[in-house]
């Protein structure tokens, strides 16, 4: 009579902890990952025939929760945690000495019970962590949208009062007095500074005309660190190219493919320090051409990575950069169908990453 007592109250302490660990997972904060999965642990110990000699772990992400500060694996039952129909962690529970007991067949059913309950609270976490990206996404989308049309229009209108200005300016150069050409120099300076802001404010609304043909890209490359050879050495900078071969030919805009460049290269003498050494990278595979651009800077937070590609987004000085840079980049290389990508550099410094598709006919 008393064994059947005793199956009795086991079965009954594992429906009841079926329950609460149901109970549990239904309401949690999707947000709280940990400390529902504490909850699950510290329910499950107490559904065991011998609870004071058990501790349970589950493993998940990396991450190990557990009842107890140690874990003997002699003498264990586990069951997978399943996401997507795939492994991605698991339920344990060992006896913490070397006891002759063991485990019944249905504390067995039941963890494995768990396991599932678990993997389901997990896909459901997957679920929103993916419908937020999705959503946020979709409202960078929409807003860029917007911003893209305004900024077009905005363009067009600056732009033909800033190409007059600029005009009538160099044309009084030669016909003012020596003390006012000092002022209108700082007039012609500024329009210039302006009207390639205009440019920049074009490229992201995608205003600019593409002009695609088949290039050799290194000589692009070279043609843009020549460009800045000053400016490198008069920031104590060193630079240097390494290309897998003096030919890497692709179907692209040479004057955007150019603009890609060399923005990246004023961001990376930009962040550099004195003495330090930026490094130009491009290689290819059978589908894609990778251009990498290596500073040794102060690096990228992870704060701000995202945050980097926005239009008028700036870590710069006011008046130093019109945040547009990288998002003038990032809109070219899209319209390329390619990508743009940021990640450190080891041991400091940060890498821009730009991987165009290969063309066929190349």
């Amino acid at each position: 009579m008393n064994n059947i007592e005793n199956a009795l109250t086991e079965r009954i302490k594992e429906l009841s902890c079926l329950y609460e660990v149901t109970s549990i997972l239904a309401s949690a904060d999707l947000s709280q990952i940990e400390s529902t999965l504490l909850f699950v642990v510290k329910s499950v110990k107490k559904a065991f025939q011998f609870p004071e000699k058990i501790e349970v772990v589950i493993e998940f992400n990396g991450k190990a929760f557990k009842t107890g500060d140690a874990i003997k694996t002699l003498a264990s039952i586990e069951a997978s945690i399943l996401l997507f129909n795939q492994v991605k962690g698991q339920i344990t529970v060992s006896f913490v000495d070397e006891s002759e007991l063991h485990f019944l067949k249905e504390e067995q059913q039941l963890i494995e019970s768990i396991a599932i309950k678990i993997g389901d609270f997990l896909e459901r976490v997957e679920i929103r962590d993916k419908q937020e990206h999705f959503d946020r996404q979709l409202e960078r989308t929409d807003r860029l949208a917007i911003l893209g049309e305004i900024t077009a229009g905005i363009a067009h209108e600056l732009n033909t009062p800033l190409t007059n200005i600029l005009g009538f300016a160099q044309l009084m150069e030669s016909e003012i007095p020596a003390p006012l050409k000092a002022d209108l120099g700082k007039i012609i300076k500024s329009t210039i500074y302006a009207r390639e802001v205009v440019k920049k404010l074009m490229f992201f609304a995608c205003e600019m005309p593409q002009n695609k043909e088949k290039i050799n890209l290194i000589p692009i490359i070279q043609e843009a660190i020549e460009l800045l050879d000053a400016t490198f050495r008069n920031n104590e900078i060193r630079y240097l190219f390494e290309a897998v071969k003096n030919e890497i030919w692709l179907r692209a805009d040479s004057v955007q493919i150019t603009q890609i460049v060399f923005n990246l290269l004023m961001n990376a003498i930009y962040f550099s320090p004195k003495k330090g050494l930026v490094k130009v990278i491009a290689k290819e595979d059978n589908n894609t051409i990778c251009i990498s651009i290596c500073d040794e800077g102060t690096g990228i937070s992870d704060k701000i990575k995202d945050k980097i590609f926005q239009p008028f987004y700036s870590t710069k000085p006011v008046g130093v950069g019109s945040g547009l840079g990288l998002s003038v980049v990032q809109g070219i290389v899209r319209s390329h169908n390619g990508t743009l990508s940021v990640e450190d550099n080891k041991p400091k410094g940060t890498i821009f990453k730009v991987e165009l598709p290969k063309d066929e006919t190349c």
